[in-house]
Parts: structure tokens; C-alpha cells; sequence
């Protein structure tokens, strides 16, 4: 009598080879475009452009980041995210040096918008958080999301720093040159991250994408957690391209908006790997409810407090340990929700209302300071914001959607 051959157990890759190589990835991808706040004020005096132009541009390449997200995604969970990382770092490579070519606005929103949008949709959270659903086991998958975060938060504190230094030695054109550079380093760690194709489509209920995407689109919690997402877009990217020149109207030297973001990105570190760890003990909805929260109580403080350097700091760190920190609970949200198999093209499309909100963040930022000379009223629709956020995420549902029948693979 012959027995019926079990399934193999789909090959993984080794939990520190993902994360290693997700880290570094995700330290560069995210740590080049963190400090992009600190070329407005150089290209925009050089090319004589308004700062609605360079706004534009950024909000456009937030915009396409969203838009590219879930295709990004769908492909990493088809074809595996090494062709879509090495992609995505050709793109970026490309797209900094035709960003420091570029002598008009449309040249610059084609380059720094449309190009690097794409590159980082290729090269940032949602390629490698599929990659890390479906090589940890569920146990540990809230804590590992929340190392890759950390490391892209060590990104920001580690290159905002080393790109003031290469405006201020080599020029603002000549630094976009050489992180072109450094952003082909992309592809290499991508082989780490190279998964046997016996992993993808191996976590038990199949689905077509279409289903999952009618069932995801069809969830309330789903259509919540999305909500949530495009205030977090809001916030950070307005503060992140406007702080440095709301400093510096204020007063202020360029050196206290290079510490502040470097402050940011630091106590992100701590930030968003607290929060990997607390979503493995306590409900990921209440934890993003308090950080949207705390967002709007800490920008609240930091508009009636007397502006010092010291101010500056302390919010940069209170906004450090909150800037992050809803990426690994969200995503770690939608992998328990719906599984791991479409984790990538479903964290995409979270990602896309994150960037629809940071389009408007840092385009209204330019626009109302070009039209009433303050960023006061986009301070006022970050708070209301973060208080519709902490809302809005309390009836999420975090428990494995119910499916009462098969789908057919």
C-alpha cells in the first residue's frame, strides 16, 4: 500500500539573511530621500523656481511612489522582489542624476517626481515586508517589521548628516551625483533576498489577485487602516520637505534643521522597533490610535512654545519616536488579516493612500506658503488630521478574515 506524498515545506530564507539585507536596503532607499528638504532651498535659488515648484515635484514623486506601490508589489509577489529591487535601483541611480541635470521645472518634476517615485516604490516597505511575511514565521513577523523600519529610520539619521556635508563641500548638483552612485548598491543586497520560487504562492489559500483584491477593498478594516495611512503620508513628508525652510524663516541656521532631521531619524530607530515589539503583545489598532494621537498633541506644543533650538530638538525627537512607527503595525495588521501571500501588492495599496497624503502635505505646504507667506494653516490640518486618525483606527477588526468557501486557485 503507498501513502499519499506529503507537500514539501516550501523553502525559506534564513530570518538574519532577511533582515540584514532588508535593513540595508531599506537604510539607503529611505535614508537618501529623507534629506531631500535640504536641497529646496539651494536648487530653488540656483534655478530661481519658486518653492511650489520644488513642492510640486516632491508631492509628484510621493504621488507616483503610491501609485507604483501596489504594480511594485504585485510583481514582487509574482516574479519575487529581487527583479523588482534591482529595478528600483537602476530607477533611483537615474533618477538623482537627471534630478541635479534637470534646468526647469518639468525637467525636475519628470526626474525627481515621476522617477524616483517609482524607484522607491521598488525599494522600500512594501517589496521587503512581503519578502519578511513570507520568510518569518507569524510569531516573530511584527517584531521583524519592526527592525526593518528601525533600519530605515537609522537611514535618516545616518545620511541626512552625510548629504548637508555634501551640499555644503562638493554642491547641491555634484551630491545628487555621487548617491546615484551609492543607490546601485541597492542591487547587489538584493541577492539576499532572492527567494526559491517554490516559496511564492505556497502559504496554503490560493487566490487570484483580483479575489484578493475585491475581498481586501470590500473589508472595512482594511478600508480604515487606509484612512489612518494617509494622514500618517500627511504628516511626516510635510514636515520632512518644510521644516528645514519653516526654521530658517524663522531665524534659525541650517544646522539646527540638519540636527533636527537627524533627530527625527534617530529616535525613529527606538520608535518603530518599540512599535514592532508591542504589536507582538498588545492590539496593533490601539497602538496606531496613540501615535496619531500623540502626533497631534506634540505638534500642538511645538507651535505654542517659544521657538529655540532646543524646542526645535525636543519635537524632533518626541516626532522621531512617532514617525515610523505605524509602518510595522499596519503592515503587520494586513498580514494578519488577509495572510502572506499577496502581502506586497496589498501593503501597496495601503501605501498608496500614505502617499496621496503626502502629495497633498507637502504640495498644499508650498502652495499656501507661496499664497499666504506662513505654513500656519497646514500645522492646523495636520492636527485635526492626527486626531481623525487615532479615530478611525479603533474599530479596525485585526482577527484572520472568515472565508466561507474555497477559492479557486
Amino acid at each position: 500500500m503507498t501513502s499519499t506524498p506529503t507537500p514539501a515545506t516550501p523553502a525559506r530564507l534564513s530570518m538574519t539573511q532577511v533582515l540584514l539585507c532588508g535593513a540595508f536596503i531599506v537604510t539607503l532607499s529611505m535614508g537618501i530621500r529623507h534629506g531631500f528638504g535640504l536641497w529646496l532651498q539651494p536648487i530653488t535659488m540656483e534655478r530661481g523656481w519658486s518653492r511650489e515648484t520644488f513642492a510640486f515635484a516632491i508631492a509628484v514623486q510621493n504621488l507616483m511612489w503610491g501609485i507604483s506601490g501596489p504594480f511594485a508589489g504585485m510583481l514582487a509577489d509574482r516574479f519575487g522582489a529581487f527583479k523588482v529591487l534591482v529595478a528600483g535601483s537602476v530607477l533611483y541611480a537615474v533618477g538623482l542624476v537627471l534630478m541635479g541635470l534637470a534646468t526647469s521645472g518639468l525637467a525636475f518634476t519628470g526626474s525627481a517626481g515621476l522617477l524616483l517615485g517609482m524607484a522607491q516604490a521598488g525599494t522600500t516597505y512594501a517589496v521587503i515586508y512581503g519578502v519578511i511575511g513570507r520568510n518569518v514565521a507569524p510569531e516573530k513577523r511584527s517584531w521583524a517589521m519592526g527592525v526593518a523600519a528601525a533600519a530605515g529610520s537609522f537611514g535618516q539619521f545616518l545620511m541626512v548628516p552625510v548629504e548637508n556635508w555634501l551640499i555644503d563641500s562638493m554642491g547641491w548638483q555634484q551630491a545628487l551625483f555621487i548617491l546615484g552612485c551609492l543607490a546601485l548598491a541597492i542591487a547587489p543586497l538584493a541577492l539576499g533576498l532572492r527567494e526559491p520560487r517554490a516559496a511564492a504562492g505556497a502559504h496554503g489559500h490560493h487566490q487570484s489577485i483580483g479575489q484578493a483584491l475585491r475581498e481586501a477593498f470590500a473589508y472595512p478594516s482594511f478600508q480604515l487602516l487606509m484612512a489612518g495611512y494617509f494622514v500618517c503620508g500627511f504628516q511626516v513628508v510635510f514636515i520632512g520637505v518644510h521644516m528645514p525652510s519653516y526654521l530658517k524663516d524663522k531665524g534659525l541656521t541650517p544646522d539646527v534643521a540638519t540636527t533636527a532631521l537627524a533627530l527625527i531619524g534617530l529616535f525613529n530607530v527606538f520608535g518603530t522597533y518599540a512599535a514592532g515589539v508591542l504589536g507582538q503583545r498588545l492590539a496593533k489598532r490601539h497602538i496606531l490610535s496613540a501615535i496619531y494621537l500623540l502626533r497631534s498633541i506634540a505638534i500642538v506644543a511645538f507651535l505654542l512654545a517659544p521657538l529655540t533650538p532646543m524646542s526645535v530638538y525636543i519635537f524632533s525627537s518626541v516626532m522621531g519616536v512617532l514617525w515610523l512607527s505605524t509602518v510595522p503595525p499596519t503592515n503587520a495588521v494586513v498580514a494578519q488579516i488577509f495572510g502572506v501571500q499577496y502581502l506586497s501588492m496589498l501593503g501597496g495599496f495601503v501605501f498608496f493612500s500614505h502617499q496621496i497624503g503626502s502629495f497633498l502635505g507637502v504640495w498644499l505646504g508650498g502652495k499656501l506658503y507661496d499664497t499666504t507667506g506662513s505654513y500656519d494653516i497646514v500645522w492646523y490640518i495636520a492636527i485635526a488630521l492626527g486626531v481623525f486618525a487615532a479615530l478611525v483606527n479603533l474599530p479596525v477588526r485585526e482577527t484572520a478574515i472568515q472565508r466561507t468557501a474555497p477559492v479557486a486557485a
